[in-house]
């Protein structure tokens, strides 16, 4: 292989190990990457429960790694190594700014009750802690960190007490304030070891992760214009649960690498078209490799004009410390963008359609038919202004057809939205039906509970004479017999016609 343009020898869509010379930095997984100046930087990482504290640099150009030394930035002239100076850290974030290198979060020995920001600085080598201000947020780790313009947007992750988190912090880089973002709409569940995006500088997505004992494969975006999440419908391959994956982006591709489920690692490599929200598995290695692995990172590196995928580390079993590269090749674009309107689109191609007829115009181009010179072989500006109006046709030809489709798709759009105005009109008046009879049968209710409230009172009263009836028919039965009693008694005491009979026959 030449050393010098080994990269140009890699197949496009395949990752390829890469033979390096010399030591290489301890295996590990839940480290922290990125790429600066054709140079792949690893800071930390854990390994058999230990976290790690060294800082190590690959150069891509010759393929040798090499620990970076560093100082303390309130002791220039020390001279220890970064073992020595960098806190042991794992589960972390570090993100280019400048010729610096910032590290957030992240679990260490060190951490304290607020997630601290600490730098490398690229020219000098000094290692420090930067002082925030405002809503800093809690410390945590396994969270996702992403830089936009100069913000970094941070989401997610696990608190020190093992909390799952889903808050959305931002932190401005020009003046080192920290602001907790309110969001509308329904967030992702919480989670930690996630993958986090952005496009266009608008749409924040977050992609996977896990909670404790759920694995994710959703999508979710948070427009850092309306500050609202949505979680869109996605188009393309299958995408299986999976955390502690690895995302890259480049230009409108999100590329995801590794993750597993804590069963399996994922060997498929996935590729997010941003614009279209179209999934496709863009290569695959066998399982049980590195790249199938939890805790692996992946940086993009621009190399003589050509962006590359370099994966490091990761665990499935077994920790690695392997460098990975792959070519990304083009992906095709059959499917419609979903972040532009189709309205904005036809009117992007009407725009395009005109500047180049108007371009011809100005150029004083005629049509092909109407130039009468014969090209010949030494003619060459009649050549090119021929090639040219060929140029000019063809693109012309491909806006109008871009054209048609747009004003179709809208046609399409704008019969479903009918259809779907006329359903709610639908709904809307069998709603109000519903509220009337709701009404009415209030009333009827309300009439019910009245006339039951009016018997309520008639029982009671009729309970109450009841009761008097009672009362005098017990009077009556007792006066009956006292008045039966005496009856009796008189009779005894008078003898009656019987005893006069008897008395006469003696």
């Amino acid at each position: 292989m030449d050393i010098n343009n080994w990269h140009k020898e890699l197949t496009h869509g395949e990752w390829e190990a890469i033979t390096i010379s010399g030591a290489r930095p301890s295996a590990r997984y839940k480290h922290a990457a990125a790429v600066v100046d054709e140079k792949l930087y690893i800071s930390g990482g854990s390994r058999n429960g230990r976290n790690l504290s060294d800082v190590q640099v690959l150069d891509l150009r010759n393929l040798t790694w090499s620990n970076l030394k560093l100082k303390l930035s309130a002791d220039k002239d020390n001279d220890s190594g970064s073992r020595e100076v960098l806190p042991a850290t794992s589960g972390h974030n570090m993100i280019r700014w400048g010729k610096k290198l910032l590290l957030l979060g992240g679990h260490s020995k060190d951490s304290s009750d607020k997630l601290m920001v600490q730098y490398i600085d690229l020219e000098t080598f000094l290692y420090g802690v930067i002082e925030t201000s405002g809503s800093v947020p809690v410390a945590r780790m396994g969270q996702s960190a992403t830089l936009v313009g100069s913000r970094v947007i941070l989401f997610g992750g696990e608190d020190m007490g093992r909390k799952l988190l889903n808050d959305v912090h931002v932190l401005d880089l020009e003046s080192m304030t920290w602001d907790v973002i309110k969001t509308m709409q329904t967030p992702p569940a919480p989670r930690y070891d996630h993958a986090a995006a952005i496009h266009g500088e608008r749409y924040f997505l977050i992609f996977g992760g896990c909670s404790h004992s759920i694995f994710f494969n959703d999508l979710h975006i948070l427009d850092l214009e309306t500050m609202e999440w949505s979680q869109p419908q996605v188009q393309g391959d299958f995408v299986s649960p999976r955390a502690g994956h690895a995302g890259i982006t480049i230009d409108e591709s999100w590329f995801i690498v590794g993750g597993g489920d804590n069963r399996s690692g994922c060997p498929e490599t996935l590729e997010l078209n941003m614009s279209k929200l179209v999934w496709s598995e863009v290569a695959s290695v066998k399982p049980r490799t590195p790249l199938a692995s939890e805790g692996l990172t992946v940086c993009s590196a621009l190399i003589d004009g050509e962006n590359y995928l370099v994966a490091f580390g990761g665990y499935n079993g077994k920790y690695s410390n392997e460098v990975f590269v792959m070519r990304p090749k083009l992906r095709n674009s059959s499917y419609p963008k979903i972040f532009q309107s189709p309205a904005a689109a036809a009117a992007a191609a009407s725009v395009t359609a005109a500047y180049a007829l108007t371009k011809a115009e100005k150029l004083d181009f005629k049509p092909l038919d109407d130039i009468n010179v014969k090209p010949t072989a030494n003619d060459h500006p009649v050549e090119d202004v021929t090639v040219e109006i060929e140029s000019f046709k063809k693109e012309k030809q491909v806006l109008e057809l871009s054209l048609e489709e747009v004003k179709a798709e809208n046609s399409k759009l704008r019969g479903e939205i009918d259809e779907v105005n006329n359903t709610h009109s639908e709904l809307s008046k069998e709603l109000q039906s519903v509220q009337a009879q709701l009404v009415a049968e209030r009333s009827r209710c309300f009439t019910l509970e009245a006339k039951i409230a009016e018997l309520q009172k008639v029982l009671e009263s009729m309970q109450s004479v009841e009761d008097e009836v009672q009362a005098l028919r017990r009077q009556k039965s007792a006066l009956d017999q006292e008045m039966e009693l005496a009856s009796t008694a008189e009779r005894q005491n008078s003898g009656g016609v019987w005893r006069w009979l008897g008395g006469g026959e003696k």
